[in-house]
């Protein structure tokens, strides 16, 4: 959700309208939801607001899902698009991530229809795990979250300890 107002400033003799902007928008948090029999998945009410009424779905890194913002997903795909055609892991990985998006609508319900190659991909059942990072949204399979969680949660240390020379 972005906030934006305007104020007038003394410039010297001359007031002048000044643009302040706030983004607010962040994905955060764990949600379990399910699938339902046609294939859809209700966004967690709290995401819903910031993704509006349309979003991308694609191909996640760890065999997961991920949604994106129209906004998000547009600056995501100009740099896949960017990435050099004559390396040959850029290619792959802008062709699974490109390939695999699809623009999705969401309902008045707030449920979005999970595509059946995406939900192949992702080995999603009935069952899933809806987690906010920042700026995306990752969509599991609920026995395989928790494996990645417990295996993930044993080596927090380490991770923060790498972290550190990111500046983090």
């Amino acid at each position: 959700m972005e906030y934006s107002y305007s104020v007038r400033v003394n410039c010297g003799k001359k007031w002048d309208k000044a643009n302040f902007q706030w983004i607010t928008k962040m994905f955060i948090g764990e949600y379990t939801h399910t699938i339902d029999s046609k294939k859809r998945l209700a966004v967690p009410s709290k995401f819903r607001r910031d993704l509006g009424k349309r979003a991308v779905i694609t191909r996640g890194i760890d065999q997961c899902l991920v949604i994106y913002s129209e906004k998000e997903w547009k600056e995501i795909a100009q740099k896949l698009g960017s990435l050099p055609a004559s390396q040959k892991e850029a290619r792959s990985f802008a062709r699974m991530m490109l390939s695999g998006a699809m623009d999705v609508k969401i309902d008045n319900l707030g449920r979005i229809l999970i595509p059946d190659y995406l939900k192949e991909y992702a080995s999603l059942k009935r069952n899933v795990v809806v987690i906010g990072l920042f700026n995306r949204i990752e969509i599991w399979d609920e026995k395989k979250w928790s494996e990645y969680k417990k295996k993930t949660e044993v080596s927090v240390a380490d991770i923060a300890g790498k972290l550190k020379d990111l500046g983090i």
